[in-house]
């Protein structure tokens, strides 16, 4: 088989990648070792930027997204017992968010492929693919090979776009001399649930001496809730009652008198790290989303990042069959300027409403003081809505 780009992994940011690769021509296969429905059942982030809810429009996804998704106009942040310091991204840098699961957006992607192959437009999606493997990505003429029904299949391409998260073997296909890595590894993980009961109207994080806390939404009848947990627990350890007491417990009584608990219908628990490769880029293939950066939940900006990569990866191709291939040469170092400022956004974050197992009495005091300042400062809280929101492409 032949195709201009073979992109590995169906999940947001290959299928993305294939629904404008679709509408500027490109021909394309996406590559997937997992089923389709195993990678609809991944429960991942929901809060998105305006410039991913302005891309998703653009490139005609947006209309699910603009019925059933929750348009935020506030980060708040709960503080000191029963402070709520409320930052309203609109009065601050004139943007908003939109609470729309990523779980939606693969169905919403998946189901424009599905409509595009019905027309005779697209691409195939092969998923349960066994042994991927990337060849000749130094050459001009790099090439894939996978195993399907014992069978070995090969594809033979201009380009490789590596989708395929971290644990992926796009980004292990760099030389080990050529890459460098980057990585922060926090002391705790966040146990979190998903729960059909209507969730509260705003964005909530919680500092608090018994951990961090967060309650966002999916839509309003779907809450999603994270309470900060050491590294040792397991799903075991959180059964439904503990977590919702523990939750309660790290809320101002405010808040917690309008949490509606009920059954956790997902429940799981992630550690949370931050982690990047450089460059992005080998020879012919180019890393996007998951498979060249990692970010702690704490920011929502691991689909975000995702998204603008996809973005510029798609045009670097796109210009280059145009006959310039100065944007896809560039796309590493353009990509890596968004990257490191999400990453560092949410490290910062993550130590702001957190409480560290090695945390001394001077950590917690400084700790406090800034959040201090975050509450009577204008400037710092345009600085924190700006980066929370997103900044531009």
């Amino acid at each position: 088989m032949r195709t201009q780009v073979a992109i590995i992994g169906a999940g947001p940011a290959g299928t993305l990648l294939a629904h404008i690769l679709a509408q500027a021509g490109i021909e394309h296969v996406v590559i997937e070792r997992q089923s389709r429905e195993h990678v609809l059942s991944r429960i991942r982030a929901g809060v998105l930027e305006w410039g991913t809810v302005e891309t998703l429009r653009r490139y005609g996804l947006g209309e699910r997204m603009d019925r059933d998704g929750h348009v935020h106009t506030s980060v708040n942040i709960a503080w000191r017992g029963e402070e709520v310091l409320s930052i309203d991204t609109v009065e601050r840098v004139g943007k908003r968010m939109m609470a729309y699961g990523q779980t939606n957006i693969q169905e919403d992607l998946y189901r424009a492929a599905d409509e595009r192959a019905a027309g005779g437009r697209g691409a195939e999606i092969v998923f349960e693919a066994g042994d991927v493997a990337l060849h000749d990505l130094a050459t001009d003429h790099p090439s894939v090979t996978w195993s399907s029904g014992g069978r070995t299949e090969r594809l033979d391409c201009d380009y490789v776009a590596g989708c395929d998260g971290f644990h992926g073997v796009a980004r292990q296909s760099i030389p080990a001399g050529l890459r460098r890595e980057f990585e922060k590894v926090y002391p705790f993980g966040w146990v979190g649930i998903l729960s059909e009961t209507p969730p509260l109207p705003i964005l909530l994080y919680a500092n608090h001496q018994r951990g961090f806390g967060l309650c966002s939404m999916r839509n309003p009848m779907l809450s999603r809730y994270y309470v900060q947990c050491p590294l040792t627990d397991t799903v075991d350890d959180w059964p439904d009652d503990r977590f919702w007491s523990e939750l309660l417990g790290r809320l101002p009584r405010s808040q917690a008198e309008q949490i509606v608990t009920g059954p956790s219908i997902e429940k799981s628990i992630a550690p949370l790290r931050s982690f990047v490769a450089e460059p992005m880029s080998h020879g012919r293939l180019f890393l996007a989303g998951d498979a060249a950066h990692i970010v702690p939940p704490t920011g929502a900006k691991g689909l975000n990042l995702a998204v603008a990569d996809v973005l510029y990866l798609s045009q670097g191709l796109i210009a280059a069959y145009r006959g310039d291939p100065g944007p896809l040469e560039r796309y590493s170092e353009t990509a890596l300027r968004r990257v490191w400022g999400s990453v560092r956004f949410s490290w910062w974050l993550t130590q702001l409403l957190h409480r560290f197992p090695d945390q001394t009495e001077f950590d917690q005091r400084a700790q406090e003081q800034e959040l201090y300042h975050l509450s009577q400062s204008a400037l710092a809280q345009a600085a924190l809505a700006e980066q929370y929101v997103g900044l531009p492409y």
